[in-house]
């Protein structure tokens, strides 16, 4: 499996962004396709992730509210539309695609939020 992770860039406080994450190769048995981040100096962390059969969605507590996953099955593709973005929301995203156990990233995009 390969992940494809595009959208990220510079924007002001209070800006929106949106990722995306187009997956390839083997992608069948997709439990849940989703997103992490990572700060310098701090571990990586949960955003939220989407299952890939029902459509379920799932948000860390910082980013509910402001942040929307989706997914577009026939494109194998996964969506993160965030609003309201915050200076703490700089970070390092990372694509995850979850095969029930077996973890799959993609290579990181770059979200800088200015005060």
């Amino acid at each position: 499996v390969q992940l494809q992770a595009s959208g990220g860039g510079l924007v002001q406080a209070g800006g929106s962004l949106r990722l995306s994450c187009a997956a390839s190769g083997r992608t069948f048995s997709t439990h849940t396709m989703g997103w992490f981040r990572q700060a310098p100096g701090k571990e990586r962390e949960f955003v939220a992730a989407i299952s890939w059969s029902s459509g379920s969605t799932y948000y860390a507590d910082s980013v509910e509210g402001r942040f929307t996953i989706s997914r577009e099955n026939a494109k194998d593709t996964v969506y993160l539309q965030m609003n309201s973005l915050k200076p703490e929301d700089t970070a390092v995203y990372y694509c995850n695609l979850d095969r029930w156990g077996t973890d799959f990233w993609g290579q990181g995009t770059q979200v800088t939020v200015s005060s």
